[in-house]
């Protein structure tokens, strides 16, 4: 059951600029088949917008997982969720700041991003970073989440131990 989830759909203006392939495929075509030029500009337009669309990962938490894109964290070894809520932080954060071992998903297109350090002694990825339109609703719902599995954990500990 997924208590969160967002898409990084690409911005407006990715989809107008990648429209610059209309006339420019027009143009290379037009002196051997005008309509052939057209066809294939808007051909290659709408393939274009389904590979942005495509390619856009997706944020989700679940009771016991964090997933972004194809990568997953068990919440057991989400450490401190750091919410980067500025332009200026997250440009901090993937220039100067940057641990060379970080797992990153970053898109150009969103400006904020989350920050979550990893608790698990055999991993030597410190921390994941990634960009997100809510960064403090993610961090949140996480924080939540793990509460949540460590008191399910307490309770099935307390609960075997009486038998």
């Amino acid at each position: 059951m997924s208590k969160y989830r967002e898409r990084l759909w690409p911005a407006p203006w990715i989809f107008l600029g990648s429209a610059l392939i209309l006339p420019a495929v027009i143009l290379v075509f037009a002196p051997i088949n005008f309509i052939v030029g057209v066809i294939l500009a808007v051909a290659l337009y709408l393939g274009c917008c389904a590979v942005l669309v495509w390619a856009s990962p997706v944020i989700e938490v679940t009771e016991s997982q964090l997933a972004v894109g194809s990568a997953r964290l068990p919440l057991v070894f989400a450490g401190d969720a750091t919410p980067l809520t500025t332009k200026e932080a997250t440009r901090l954060a993937v220039g100067p700041e940057l641990d060379a071992r970080a797992w990153l998903c970053l898109r150009g297109w969103v400006g904020t991003s989350l920050r979550i350090n990893i608790d698990d002694p055999n991993d030597p990825v410190p921390y994941w970073l990634f960009s997100t339109r809510q960064p403090n609703d993610v961090a949140r719902v996480i924080a939540d989440a793990r509460e949540e599995l460590t008191r399910r954990g307490r309770a099935r500990v307390k609960g075997s131990l009486r038998d």
